[in-house]
């Protein structure tokens, strides 16, 4: 698998995917609606990607920007195969994916310079506590973040931090993460945890994880995701998420699709034994009306972007 994402005109997110997948979506654009990919490597890095434009009957615009604006290139290419290389050899980090094409560096102007936050001391330190709470949860994007951090301490009548500011802030705090998480070493708590709700969806019990923000919305809006067949389902939601990255252990939601307090606590049984399987504890009194309480856990989740 490739460590990137891609992105469609269409809104389709795909993570991780093969060299022929990749392959599959840059042959697939053209048509109304599905003309480009934006390509990024995971974790995902500030102005770092590659992205290809395509219309039905005409050629392909091939485009990679590593990091600063006079690192912005753009390749003319007829030939679909042509773009499958390029960018496969470049979510590789293939030395020379470059080189079978003629590239021209684009002229994006001079970056415009971000002025510095006017905030008091309480309310810089609220705000970046809060981003960096929801970054070390691990599931946002940088998109996600730049939102939340723009729109954290907006008031009817003040909005003190602009977008440019909240994408400034958003990239220190998510470059800083990105540097820590390269000194950790094998699978990590939350790996351990998706590969638990893999074999459980696997086994017909409809998994999901950081699922709605909290719990009403979660059980309102969970039984439309079972897929057909499932018996039930374990998720949790934002909240969840939350706790665990504060230290306080991951509570799971979890429970039989046909309401009945048998299947529950059986799908709860299936739970409990899908995680001691990855290695992870929980605490559970085997009663179908009690969530289970993964702890102790180390919430070191890597980004994705």
């Amino acid at each position: 698998m490739l460590d990137i994402v891609v992105q469609t005109e269409n809104w389709e997110r795909h993570v991780r995917v093969s060299a022929e997948e990749l392959a599959g979506l840059v042959r697939r654009i053209g048509g109304d609606g599905d003309r480009f990919l934006v390509i990024q490597r995971i974790p995902d890095l500030p102005d770092v990607y590659a992205q290809v434009w395509h219309e039905t009957g005409g050629g392909y615009t091939l485009e990679h920007r590593d990091g600063a604006a006079d690192r912005h290139f753009q390749a003319p290419v007829d030939d679909p195969e042509a773009v499958i290389a390029a960018l496969t050899g470049w979510a590789r980090r293939q030395s020379g994916w470059q080189a079978e094409l003629v590239w021209s560096r684009l002229e994006m102007g001079p970056s415009e310079e971000v002025p510095p936050l006017d905030l008091d001391e309480a309310d810089r330190r609220d705000l970046e506590r809060r981003v960096r709470e929801v970054l070390v949860g691990g599931y946002a994007s940088r998109a996600e973040l730049t939102e939340l951090a723009e729109e954290y301490l907006v008031t009817a009548d003040r909005r003190p931090v602009s977008r440019e500011q909240a994408a400034a802030l958003v990239d220190r705090l998510w470059l800083a993460r990105v540097a820590e998480q390269a000194g950790w070493q094998g699978m990590t708590d939350p790996e351990r945890l998706t590969h638990a709700f893999t074999a459980l969806a696997e086994a017909g019990i409809t998994a999901r994880e950081n699922f709605t923000c909290c719990r009403s919305c979660g059980q309102a809006e969970i039984g439309g995701e079972g897929e057909p067949g499932a018996r039930g389902f374990v998720y949790f939601h934002a909240q969840c998420t939350d706790s665990a990255v504060a230290g306080h252990g991951l509570t799971l939601l979890y429970g039989g699709f046909d309401g009945s307090s048998r299947t529950t606590a059986a799908v709860g049984h299936e739970v409990v034994a899908a995680l001691a399987a990855v290695g992870l504890r929980t605490q559970w009194n085997q009663d179908p009306g009690h969530a289970i309480t993964v702890t102790p856990l180390d919430w070191r989740r890597r980004l994705i972007g």
